[in-house]
């Protein structure tokens, strides 16, 4: 029998998978959103550990990229920010509990939930290619390749583009070593190479302590950031979420973990989901999710067991409670030209699940979803994907 909770080496590497995805977001909407940073990385943190004790395998937790980039781009007021996360949780738990996702996964066909996943691996291959060419929406805002590096290029080429095309050539070298796990090795030497570019850490010892959590830091959202939540956030977060973080997400772990997977069905997945936000609402956090995306990101780095969700999701809960809001100084070591690096080798490894669809109807019909998703949005994707995968079973109909 295969062992639920394991510690070692490759659980610790597994666990760094998908900081490519998670910090990004996460330290956006704290520094530009004002978001607590101590609500933030608790619940992330508390997610990590109860998801994957229930489980009882790797999960993952990823924030919602939509209302994520949305409230980044906009910055939006954080009130705005915690209604879509009470919302979000109360339409997932209503989803989860009547078994209305079960009817969506039944008219699902696999093609679309194989486009999902491939969309999805385009995006984070891309998002950490522009991580390691500092052209990142974040890195310009900042105006530098590295915002937190002394070193921003060494002659006409960027520092970011050096690190990480180091970090590429040593996850590839590394990417099957239990011995040196790559994302281990990576992410060490991203913070080593931080320290010793001139990272700013400007926290000191007497900032390290006990920071409890605030009970709705900014107070309860107004009914007009709830109607705004919901149009603007929530409606347009709402497919992807079910296409990726639930559909897409059980599929995949199902693919991964056989039979150990038996308790990730599409209603717990939901109904997690829904227990999460409602917790992270409460302390001031942001809005989360499941994803095949993390979920791919932490099994290529290694991650089997729940061992690697309690190890990360101590770490983030730790760093909450000792850092408060000075745990953003600390997480500002790690180079984002390094999360690149794992952002391009999880994105790769859930791009090719596509290699088992068989027809040229139902690449035509993953690969539309890509193309969708590229011009416009993997929602936009997932809901022309099921049009066209049913319009395609007509027989008169071919491509």
């Amino acid at each position: 029998m295969t062992q639920r909770i394991v510690f070692n080496r490759m659980e610790v590497a597994g666990s760094l998978g998908d900081l490519g995805t998670l910090l990004p977001i996460a330290i956006a909407m704290v520094l530009l959103n004002g978001l607590s940073p101590t609500g933030v990385f608790l619940s992330i943190g508390v997610y990590y550990v109860l998801s994957g004790l229930y489980f009882g395998l790797t999960v993952p937790v990823q924030p919602m990229k939509v209302i994520g980039a949305y409230a980044i781009a906009t910055a939006m007021a954080p009130e705005q920010i915690l209604a879509s996360c009470l919302l979000m949780g109360i339409l997932l738990l209503i989803v989860g509990l009547t078994g209305a996702i079960d009817l969506i996964a039944k008219i699902t066909p696999k093609p679309v939930i194989r486009g999902v996943q491939l969309s999805t691996g385009a995006l984070l291959m891309s998002g950490g290619i522009r991580f390691m060419m500092g052209t990142s929406r974040f890195q310009e805002l900042e105006n530098a390749v590295e915002p937190y590096l002394a070193l921003q290029a060494l002659g006409p080429v960027p520092i970011s583009l050096v690190i990480g095309c180091i970090g590429a050539v040593v996850t590839l070298l590394l990417l099957d070593s239990r011995r040196f796990p790559a994302g281990l090795v990576v992410v060490a030497g991203g913070v080593a190479a931080g320290l010793i570019l001139g990272a700013r850490l400007t926290m000191g010892l007497g900032d390290i302590g006990l920071n409890l959590p605030a009970w709705l830091p900014v107070g309860f959202p107004a009914k007009v950031d709830f109607t705004f939540a919901l149009f603007v956030l929530v409606l347009p977060q709402l497919p992807m979420t079910l296409g990726n973080a639930v559909l897409a997400y059980t599929d995949l772990s199902k693919e991964y973990f056989k039979e150990q997977s038996a308790k990730v069905t599409n209603r717990k997945a939901c109904v997690s989901m829904a227990l999460a936000n409602f917790f992270s609402f409460c302390v001031g956090g942001m809005p989360m999710c499941h994803g095949a995306g993390g979920l791919a990101a932490h099994f290529r780095f290694g991650a089997r067991t729940a061992g690697s969700n309690v190890i990360i999701g101590v770490v983030f809960a730790a760093m909450a409670l000792l850092f408060g809001r000075h745990i953003i100084d600390v997480l500002h070591l790690l180079p984002m030209s390094i999360l690149g690096v794992l952002l391009v080798f999880a994105g790769s490894q859930l791009a090719l699940t596509v290699m088992d669809l068989n027809t040229r109807k139902e690449y035509f019909t993953a690969t539309l979803i890509l193309g969708i998703t590229l011009a416009s949005n993997l929602a936009a994707g997932f809901i022309a994907g099921m049009v066209v995968a049913h319009l395609l079973r007509c027989e008169k109909l071919s491509v």
